[in-house]
């Protein structure tokens, strides 16, 4: 059962601002916060300048309506790199990783993976990719606590 979906607004270093920019406009509350400093340290985690470390990783705003949005910084240069027109993804919960698979699986057909199922520290399943018609979702299984929104 598909658990939540929301937008994810990506920004290149300026994502803090606009989430502060975004509350205020929308009266919105701000959730989290959390900086790429903050990861957990991983052999495959690249080093990261002082000014990327202070930038958001991962951010949530909750609007009036109780939907919400999802804020990061995407610095990084390459394939992955900050792009206007790659900077808003749909995300989508689920459930299991039956269900996340399986629709991984669908989506991933006639388009691009960005980064293929995993476990990361945030999901015992995520993964990123771009469908067929150029839209990027991000697809992950639920952790419970982790997105506990009613506290």
């Amino acid at each position: 059962m598909l658990i939540d979906s929301y937008p994810y607004l990506t920004f290149n270093g300026n994502a803090e601002e606009a989430l502060n920019f975004y509350a205020a406009v929308l009266k919105a509350d701000i959730l989290d916060i959390s900086k790429f400093k903050d990861m957990p340290p991983h052999p495959d985690n690249p080093v990261l300048s002082d000014e990327v470390q202070n930038m958001l990783m991962n951010a949530t705003l909750q609007l009036t309506n109780g939907s919400y949005l999802m804020f990061s910084d995407n610095p990084f240069e390459g394939g992955q790199g900050y792009k206007q027109g790659n900077n808003v993804s749909v995300t989508l919960v689920y459930e299991t990783a039956e269900e996340t698979r399986e629709v991984f699986d669908q989506l991933k057909v006639n388009g691009k993976i960005v980064m293929p199922l995993e476990e990361t520290f945030w999901s015992p399943l995520y993964g990123n990719v771009i469908d067929q018609f150029g839209i990027e979702w991000q697809i992950s299984t639920f952790v419970p606590g982790m997105m506990d929104k009613a506290e």
